[in-house]
């Protein structure tokens, strides 16, 4: 028994019929010579560069999709001449069934073509399921789009929205995929990010010193009242004349908001944990790096993040109770100093000193008019205390302060406020401020690397007006934007792609694309030897 396979394809404007490796043949070398007459026809012409350029372009899209219709029937017939009447995989028995028409989309534009069904033997009464040969071997799964094309569309979407990702896509190849389509890619990629860290290889010649900074961020997240009004059922309503009378109708529709006051926050924000880690390499009496630089954030609790920071740092050759230098830079915040001590109780803990000035600067703004050489004065004298370890010093001195600011009189209590605020601030983490020390050793005294990749990976594409986030389908981007940060995009992609395909093989449907977020992770998988 034989199976033909067609293909159609689309070519300006127009549908050629396919159905053999001869025809397909045939149709290349009709396209390879309407591109030669293209070629000497313009050539011959006094058009621009830029005319020839885009008709080219069209022609040489038109011929790769004929070859791709060629190459996939020609892996069609070798397919179909290697399944016997009955298939028996993972104990399930398949029939082969008749051939199935598909469309997918590609590079180059839409493929149409036809692949050899086998379908499941059940009981009466059992729902049978199956799968395609052709479309297993070649790692092509249920989203009906290309796996490069899906991988490059949430790439962009990972910068830039999801509107904006197709947009700029589509200036690069014939047919982009939709919004919907990128969304729903991106959180079928998110499912696989925790796996992808869980078993990732360290890096290689690391360095002598590990540094591992970590801070939080707030992204914008959505309300209960605003996901009712997302998910909830549309009223019907007149269509409107312009876009203009459709932005008005839709104002109507929304619920009055209370006016908000001076100091009330509408953001609604859900913290995100960052981590960067990486070494410093000692030579010549300097730390040089950073080396092997690594990220990774999540919305799940701040002690995740630490459990993260703990399996890297013993991948990296710096176990618990490891004699090498650890390092931890933070801005001095309650919970990362208790999640600190708990898994890296040997480490050495630092506080941003950027963070110590600017809680300077509120207590010389409390003592003296903003803005004045006197408060700058002030501030610098409390610098040069401060970078020379003296931290005990400046604790004395907004002692006396406080003593000489009365409990009464206008803006006192603010003034004492402020200053009992910062000086126990820096009693208490007198300890994490011994930045002479830090300076001698040439470690770190401030958090810059993981301030910018707040800004960089969490910010500019999480913190803009207008959106709010779904903590779980945050999660997926972020940490995507984690990998594709650290360099590991397309070996995750690879990998992603190369276990779906090894699903299908088994006779599993497999689709990439997913409706509903993975959950945020609590702890992580096992390590995998």
């Amino acid at each position: 028994m034989t199976t033909i396979t067609k293909a159609l394809l689309g070519r300006n404007g127009q549908d050629a019929l396919i159905d053999s490796p001869e025809s397909a043949e045939a149709a290349v070398q009709v396209q390879w010579h309407q591109l030669r007459k293209l070629i000497l026809a313009k050539s011959s012409e006094t058009g621009t560069y830029s005319g020839f350029e885009k008709d080219l372009f069209t022609e040489l899209m038109a011929l790769a999709r004929t070859v791709i219709v060629l190459f996939l029937i020609l892996r069609e017939r070798r397919e179909r001449a290697s399944l016997q009447a009955r298939v028996i995989l993972e104990g399930r028995t398949f029939r082969c069934g008749p051939a199935q028409p598909r469309s997918l989309l590609t590079w180059f534009g839409v493929v149409r073509y036809q692949r050899t069904y086998l379908r499941e033997v059940v009981s009466p009464g059992q729902k049978a399921h199956g799968f395609h040969p052709l479309d297993a071997a070649l790692g092509l799964l249920s989203d009906r789009v290309s796996p490069a094309v899906l991988a490059i569309g949430v790439r962009l979407a990972t910068r830039m929205s999801f509107a904006d990702a197709r947009q700029e896509l589509g200036w690069f190849i014939p047919t982009a995929p939709s919004t919907e389509v990128i969304e729903s890619a991106l959180l079928g990629y998110g499912r696989h990010t925790q796996e992808w860290f869980a078993t990732v290889e360290a890096p290689l010649e690391d360095g002598d010193v590990l540094v591992i900074q970590i801070d939080s961020k707030g992204v914008p997240t959505a309300t209960e009242q605003e996901l009712h009004r997302r998910r909830g059922k549309r009223n019907k309503r007149k269509k409107a004349p312009s876009p203009r009378h459709r932005g008005r109708q839709s104002r109507m529709m929304c619920p009055q908001r209370r006016r908000r006051h001076k100091g009330d926050k509408s953001k609604n924000a859900k913290m995100g944990t960052m981590v960067v880690m990486y070494t410093l390499r000692r030579e010549n009496g300097l730390l040089l790096g950073p080396i092997n630089k690594r990220y990774y954030a999540s919305f799940a609790p701040k002690r995740h993040a630490f459990e993260f920071a703990r399996r890297e740092a013993t991948r990296r050759g710096f176990p618990q109770g490891t004699k090498r230098t650890i390092q931890i830079v933070s801005d001095g915040d309650n919970d990362l100093a208790f999640y600190s001590a708990e898994y890296f109780p040997d480490a050495v803990c630092t506080i941003d000193v950027a963070h110590v000035v600017e809680k300077l600067w509120d207590v010389g703004s409390s003592l003296h008019r903003e803005g004045t050489p006197e408060q700058r004065a002030w501030v610098e004298a409390q610098k040069k205390k401060l970078y020379a370890g003296d931290v005990r010093k400046i604790i004395a001195e907004l002692d006396r302060h406080l003593e000489t600011v009365p409990a009464t009189g206008p803006g006192n209590k603010y003034r004492r406020k402020k200053i009992t605020e910062v000086r126990n601030y820096l009693h208490k983490r007198i300890h994490q401020m011994n930045y002479k020390m830090l300076r001698k050793e040439d470690l770190e005294i401030g958090s810059g690397q993981v301030e910018g990749a707040i800004k960089a990976l969490m910010g500019r594409r999480m913190d803009q007006g207008g959106m709010r986030w779904i903590k779980e389908r945050a999660e997926a981007l972020l940490q995507l934007r984690c990998i594709d940060a650290n360099g590991d995009w397309q070996a995750f992609t690879d990998r992603v792609h190369e276990k779906s395909r090894t699903s299908a093989i088994k006779g599993i449907p497999v689709r990439l694309q997913q409706r509903v977020a993975e959950p945020l992770p609590s702890a992580f998988f096992d390590e995998v030897a």
